[in-house]
């Protein structure tokens, strides 16, 4: 048997869930850590929004980098390939001329922070990104900023980090939010990879549990 791989997003959790979630081999969860507590303690990776508002406020000052889900990770992983965002920067200022900040990249920052804690630190490349703007346009979404930061980070995980016999599942998604992301098709696509039995969606009757015995 393989690996339990957890992605933890920071929405509504079931109860029950989080000694599922810490008996997981690896746990990824996502900025503030926010589903700490409900969705268990263990966390392996932070996936962050490197850029905008949500990357200037983590990495200035010590609050974020000292926090309990950031200190025990090993990784740190910057979804937002800065290439791609310095690309989509003149499309996004002139459709969406309220976001002023959106593309101003902190990657730096965040490769800095997770060097002088001793973690590694990853940037998710352009192409998984491009790959989920394909994969959304079959459930018509209306014009959308970019893929979440959860979507991208469930892409990374299928396509890179799982292997074949490695078991994926997800908590804390409800698919809503921010009006710049295709959350109605994000959720459209994620029911598809579930069905594909490509991904699971963690409960208290879950196969993690099942499989555990319990």
């Amino acid at each position: 048997m393989g690996r339990r791989i957890a992605i933890v997003g920071n929405g509504e959790l079931p109860p029950g869930t989080a000694r599922l979630i810490d008996r997981s081999d690896i746990v990824i969860r996502f900025n503030d850590c926010r589903s700490l507590g409900l969705g268990g303690t263990r966390t392996d990776v932070v996936a962050v929004c490197n850029t905008g508002r949500p990357g200037r406020e983590m990495t200035e000052g010590a609050e974020w980098r000292e926090s309990d889900g950031v200190r025990q990770a090993a990784a740190i992983w910057s979804v937002r390939d800065p290439a791609k965002f310095a690309e989509m920067e003149p499309d996004i200022r002139a459709r969406w001329p309220e976001l002023t900040d959106f593309c101003v990249d902190y990657t730096a920052a965040f490769a800095a922070i997770a060097r002088a804690g001793g973690k590694s630190h990853v940037v998710i490349h352009r192409e998984v990104h491009e790959r989920l703007d394909v994969a959304l346009e079959a459930y018509e979404p209306e014009p959308y900023v970019c893929p979440s930061t959860g979507l991208v980070a469930i892409a990374h995980v299928l396509e890179t980090v799982s292997g074949e016999d490695d078991e994926v599942a997800i908590a804390g998604f409800g698919h809503q939010g921010w009006s710049g992301h295709p959350f109605s098709a994000e959720k459209q696509l994620v029911e598809t990879l579930a069905v594909a039995r490509r991904l699971k969606r963690i409960s208290p009757t879950s196969i993690f549990s099942a499989s555990e015995g319990a």
